[in-house]
């Protein structure tokens, strides 16, 4: 009964796209049913061709959750509640010395709106057994609340310009991640975070994410058929893409220093190719994001348990949730910019 509920969803999803578009905004059923969409299942019948990047990785269970996908068709894992031990992830990254630089841009009203509760949550949740360095990009400094930080966790601000568009604060953020990453980051951290600052920790964010490229499933496509994926389309620019592997979210990426650096000069440098063609991609950074990620399979997927949007109701295979959408007023906090 639920296989051929399932192949009639998808039927009706492949020749009603425009429709569904509306509908799944709108009706909180059909993404319930959208969530009854099977994922493809991991192939692998050993860890030991997944792709490196994580030595604690020879402790995943990739079959304890039968109910999504746990890794790629290039060997990355995909990696969901139930399938690892913390205490091993914990104990690795300590004993190889690994640490995290945390990025987020917290420019006109969303530093008033947001950071405070972001810091605040991440103290409680994010990489509590590892070294963690905060880097806030912020036009105020003077505003960046007081937080009290653990032990070998430090805060720095770092100002910069404010922008009359939030499309540019969002696409210029890849040149400022890289020059802190060759300024700063690379003497103190092994690892790069890059966050947006409109979300709340809300569970634990460990060393299990950690890999040399790390990108998020969002939470909104992570179901759907790769047809109804939102790439940007528009051949002029250079995200375009006919098609991918999966929809990655740019609320949360990461990776070492180095494969982030790599990945953020890309972007930019596309970024500006497209502005010299008068040319901007339909989702912005995200949409060279996506791009980038097409072309340079990451070694890591973190499932929609890692940023989920309780907008979107119930999902049986979302055990967890580490990390959660803050409630959004874009019109408000974006026309603030102007």
């Amino acid at each position: 009964m639920i296989i051929q509920m399932t192949k009639s969803i998808r039927k009706f999803l492949l020749l009603f796209p425009p429709a569904l578009c509306i509908i799944f905004l709108t009706a909180p059923s059909v993404r319930f049913l959208i969530g009854l969409l099977p994922m493809d299942k991991c192939s692998l019948e050993s860890v030991k061709p997944l792709k490196p990047g994580n030595a604690a990785d020879t402790d995943l269970d990739l079959w304890s959750r039968s109910d999504v996908q746990t890794c790629t068709s290039w060997n990355a894992p995909i990696i969901w509640e139930g399938m690892f031990n913390t205490g091993h992830y914990d104990q690795i990254h300590r004993s190889q010395g690994s640490s995290v630089a945390l990025t987020v841009f917290a420019v006109g009203r969303y530093l008033d709106a947001y950071l405070e509760a972001f810091l605040n949550s991440s103290e409680r949740h994010f990489m509590l057994s590892l070294p963690v360095s905060y880097y806030v990009f912020t036009d105020r400094p003077e505003k960046v609340p007081n937080v009290n930080l653990a032990p070998n966790r430090h805060l720095n601000v770092i100002k910069v310009q404010r922008h009359t568009r939030w499309q540019d604060i969002s696409m210029t953020r890849m040149k400022t991640i890289s020059d802190v990453i060759e300024s700063d980051i690379r003497h103190h951290s092994t690892h790069v975070f890059c966050f947006d600052v409109d979300q709340v920790f809300t569970g634990r964010f460990g060393p299990e994410a950690l890999g040399d490229t790390v990108v998020l499933l969002h939470a909104h496509y992570y179901h759907l058929p790769r047809k109804l994926f939102t790439y940007d389309r528009n051949p002029k620019s250079k995200a375009f893409m006919r098609t991918g592997d999966f929809y990655y979210h740019a609320a949360v990426f990461g990776g070492s220093w180095r494969s982030v650096k790599a990945l953020t000069e890309a972007c930019y440098k596309s970024i500006m190719e497209d502005k010299k063609n008068n040319v901007e991609a339909l989702w912005h950074d995200e949409s060279h994001l996506n791009k980038y990620f097409w072309l340079h399979k990451p070694s890591r997927i973190l499932s929609p348990e890692y940023c989920w949007d309780t907008s979107i109701g119930y999902r049986f295979d979302i055990r967890v949730h580490r990390l959660l959408w803050a409630p959004k007023n874009y019109y408000k906090l974006r026309a603030s910019l102007d």
